[in-house]
């Protein structure tokens, strides 16, 4: 079992940035993936970025390539988001999930454990 719990939702400008942290425990953060989804209102829920215990390659969704970057510190058991020119279309709340294994997904299905979410929203 592991268990995720987001921080570092908020409101911000356009153009501004956020970090976000989901903080792990539970079984051996290094045997799994870590990714990001977002989910707005009306929408389903959709990939961000995740990213393999190696950290060698991470992934991003097109929407949000060159402005976010995802990473993770195997020692504190914690993966980031970094998210900079921000747009009011990144408005969402923020998942961070987790997936058994080394190979990268990016359908939600995919992820076997889920945080609770944080708010994220980004004013015009």
């Amino acid at each position: 079992q592991v268990q995720l719990v987001e921080s570092g939702g908020g409101l911000v400008q356009a153009g501004g940035s956020l970090r976000l942290s989901c903080a792990t425990s539970g079984r051996t953060f290094r045997s799994y993936v870590l990714g990001w989804f977002r989910q707005a209102p009306g929408k389903e829920r959709e990939f961000v970025a995740a990213i393999s215990w190696r950290s060698s390659s991470p992934y991003y969704a097109d929407s949000v390539k060159g402005r976010f970057t995802i990473s993770r510190d195997n020692a504190e058991n914690t993966v980031y988001l970094q998210m900079n020119s921000l747009k009011p279309e990144d408005t969402a709340v923020y998942y961070c999930a987790a997936r058994g294994g080394f190979t990268i997904a990016t359908m939600a299905p995919q992820y076997d454990y889920w945080g609770q979410g944080t708010q994220v929203t980004v004013s015009s």
